[in-house]
């Protein structure tokens, strides 16, 4: 087998990939029993353990019914990436400064929390006594406006709640420099003559997007949809239409968090990691949910309960999620293809640093590819340099046993094993890149660092776009054209080679509308390839064998 003749297969086997990643879905065991709400096995705080209690509450159709509690006024928090609305309950708009929505001049920032209904997703957190009755926050001063100083580290808002029982909640949200996790911390106090009973629900919730699918819309590949993480069973996901169709969740986590994904953008909830939480998902009319819900406590009066949150609302930036909890970095979905895209995104983001280019980044990440499957391509080049050699022995032997195909394939093998030639030493290398190639799409589909990234200013202003111009696909064309042209089509009878001429328009016509950067990766490596086959072929080349 040539070279050449890879390319088909290539080209097979990424359309097949994609199209199974786009249709083929699992199903989840069927649906079981809700569980029990989780409860607290100890307090934070001065007080004394929290006591365990019976399961009670609000239902989970409870929780997912609407609020009935009257909205609080809307305070801003601002930091220098995060603009943020929220009423102590619910987190209703986030704009992430450092994210335009377009690569136009003024262009606003990306908005992930919305209460438009066209685009709606709200954060809540919300803590429900035994009888259903929420404690409803209210922003504790009169500021509506707060933004981090010049030199300060950190920015807060504070609500409070008092019931009439005597039950209090304060609540403190906190907002760090250069940071998209949001901390919620909640205090509960009984200052009542009561004991009281009561959980916390965390959710997102949101009306899906839209994405237009394809396999040559990256967007369409990415994960959109829920995603979960536990110790024991690790990253989860359910894209939105199976919330319901694949059967419920109902699964208690500690240690774990739930997130709502989208392209290149992420909003996660992460319970603190040493309280229980009922972790579900499901739908009520147009609007998705995922929850968290607990730890169930019970007040005596006197004691006091504190439960800390992290609410993740930005960019799937690998270091800051990995950073934030344990397992958050999965949420960069790259399939199959982790073991290969976590190194090649941690490479690629080295190689940034030397060239402040992702462009160039990429040309420089297949230099060091090529350097390390050299080996397999000397191997390559003079497997294709016997094949060249004998060459007219093999031509003979088809004039010989003319339309007798199974008789010529059994002379050639013969001839193959009696000189030693292995006709599948040329497909290896190309083979062994492709799980790289692959592997490559999905860092460009899920690195938001790559987002809006440009290569050259005027020509290929986003990686992550199609080249405007075609200018990629068209060289990637020419280099494989010239690639065939040097390389020998033994045994092809001439329907196959009229087949084999045609790869360079069929994969200029695909190439066209993939993203530049992953263009831009084959351009170079069959530009090296063809320099590299160059090359060996004249330090390999033999006279032709009679």
């Amino acid at each position: 087998m040539t070279q050449i003749r890879t390319f088909l297969l290539i080209a097979w086997l990424m359309v097949a990939f994609l199209l199974w990643q786009e249709w083929g879905k699992e199903k989840t065991a069927a649906a079981q029993p809700a569980p029990a709400i989780p409860t607290a096995t100890q307090g934070g705080g001065a007080a004394a353990a929290v006591p365990q209690v019976a399961t009670g509450g609000a239902s989970s159709s409870q929780a997912a019914a609407p609020a009935t509690a009257a909205r609080a006024p809307v305070v801003r928090l601002r930091n220098d990436v995060l603009s943020l609305d929220l009423n102590g309950r619910d987190l209703v708009r986030a704009e992430l400064l450092a994210y335009p929505q377009t690569t136009a001049a003024g262009s606003p920032p990306v908005v992930l929390f919305d209460t438009d209904p066209s685009r709606y997703f709200t954060a809540e957190a919300i803590w429900r006594a035994a009888d259903g009755s929420e404690l409803a926050l209210r922003p504790d001063g009169d500021d509506r406006d707060i933004t981090l100083a010049d030199g300060a580290a950190a920015v807060q808002a504070r609500f409070v709640a008092q019931d009439a029982n005597g039950v209090q909640l304060q609540r403190t949200v906190t907002l760090a420099r250069g940071s998209y996790a949001v901390r919620v911390q909640d205090a509960l106090i009984n200052t009542g003559a009561a004991a009281w009973t009561g959980d916390i629900e965390r959710r997102l919730e949101r009306i899906p997007p839209v994405v237009k699918t394809g396999f040559t819309n990256p967007e369409s590949f990415s994960l959109s949809g829920a995603a979960w993480y536990s110790p024991e069973d690790k990253y989860k996901k359910r894209k939105y239409p199976k919330f319901i169709e694949d059967g419920p969740l109902n699964q208690t986590v500690t240690g774990g968090w739930i997130g709502l994904s989208q392209h290149y953008f992420l909003a996660a909830w992460v319970p603190q990691k040493d309280q229980p939480a009922l972790f579900t998902l499901g739908q009520r009319g147009p609007l998705y949910y995922v929850a968290a819900r607990g730890p169930q406590v019970t007040l005596a009066p006197g004691q006091r309960f504190e439960s800390d949150a992290t609410l993740w609302v930005g960019p799937k930036l690998a270091d800051k999620l990995d950073a934030t909890a344990p397992g958050l970095g999965l949420a960069m979905d790259y399939g199959i293809f982790t073991v290969l895209s976590k190194p090649i995104h941690w490479l690629l983001t080295q190689l940034h640093k030397l060239t402040h280019n992702w462009g160039w980044a990429i040309v420089l990440l297949v230099v060091l590819i090529k350097a390390l499957l050299y080996p397999l391509s000397a191997a390559q080049y003079k497997s294709m340099a016997k094949m060249r050699k004998f060459q007219p022995r093999i031509e003979q032997l088809k004039e010989r046993y003319g339309d007798d195909k199974q008789k010529f394939q059994m002379a050639m093998l013969d001839l193959y094993k009696k000189e030693k030639i292995n006709p599948a030493g040329g497909c290896l290398p190309v083979l062994v890149q492709m799980p790289v190639f692959l592997a490559l799409y999905y860092v460009l589909l899920e690195a938001v660092e790559l987002r809006q990234a440009p290569w050259i200013m005027g020509w290929v202003n986003d990686l992550t776009a199609r080249d405007p111009y075609f200018i990629l696909p068209i060289l990637n064309a020419a280099v494989m054209f010239l690639t065939q042209r040097m390389t020998p089509m033994v045994g092809m009878d001439p329907m196959q080679k009229k087949m084999m001429q045609l790869m360079p328009l069929v994969m200029a016509v695909m190439f066209a509308f993939f993203p530049a950067g992953l263009v831009l990766y084959w351009v170079t490596n069959g530009t090296l390839g063809m320099l590299q086959q160059w090359w060996n072929t004249k330090r390999f080349a033999e006279e032709p064998a009679k």
